[in-house]
């Protein structure tokens, strides 16, 4: 998935993965990551989801990740929020009181950069990308949160009735990313009204990482 595909979407508008509301299954589950007050979380390719609102309305510290400089720019716009924007290499650095963004590629932020995480919340990065991208990039995030806890969302339908993104990942490929370093606990399964894109029927899973002390 080429970067032109998501700066498109944003230029355009075309932004139907947008929730006009928290996502329910965060308000949900959240709890499932026994975050202390304060805790940091992580959220990778992150748009400018409503998810950060509830989050920081939350009471939690926030930090996320994506290309789209008018999503980052139009968030704090939202959160009523002046961000100091700093250049950091080749990223770009948002920070407010408890907030701090980065525009740019994902595999350019290190885990120094990005500083403490205390959980992941991943309901649209893993699912926004297509198969030949998913292992690095699942890599990448266990080593920039230092295996952190996860909350993570994903979809199951049949690939080839719909074209992603959100693309299907089944529960032998969260298991092939995640399970040699996490203890992986299916939370829920509901199924997506409409399904994908009106053409596939399909399910939302939520699923519990967290960090193997066996390994």
């Amino acid at each position: 998935m080429e970067a032109e595909f998501w700066h498109g979407k944003w230029e355009r508008e075309e932004i139907a993965f947008h929730l006009v509301q928290a996502n329910p299954l965060l308000t949900q589950h959240v709890a499932s990551l026994q975050l202390a007050p304060g805790a940091r979380v992580f959220l990778p390719l992150c748009g400018k989801t409503l998810d950060i609102h509830w989050l920081r309305q939350s009471g939690y510290r926030l930090a996320g990740i994506d290309l789209s400089e008018i999503a980052i720019r139009a968030l704090f716009e939202e959160l009523q929020l002046q961000p100091v924007v700093t250049q950091h290499a080749d990223l770009l650095r948002f920070s407010a009181d408890g907030i701090d963004m980065f525009v740019g590629d994902f595999f350019s932020l290190d885990a120094a950069l990005l500083g403490t995480v205390d959980a992941v919340y991943d309901r649209a990065a893993l699912v926004a990308l297509p198969p030949a991208m998913r292992a690095a990039y699942s890599q990448h995030l266990q080593a920039l949160s230092q295996y952190a806890a996860q909350l993570l969302i994903t979809y199951e339908y049949e690939q080839a009735l719909a074209d992603g993104p959100p693309f299907a990942v089944l529960t032998s490929e969260v298991q092939q990313h995640y399970a040699q370093r996490y203890q992986l606990s299916h939370l829920t399964r509901v199924a997506v009204a409409g399904g994908i894109k009106g053409k596939a029927p399909a399910t939302e899973s939520v699923w519990l990482l967290q960090a193997r002390t066996d390994v």
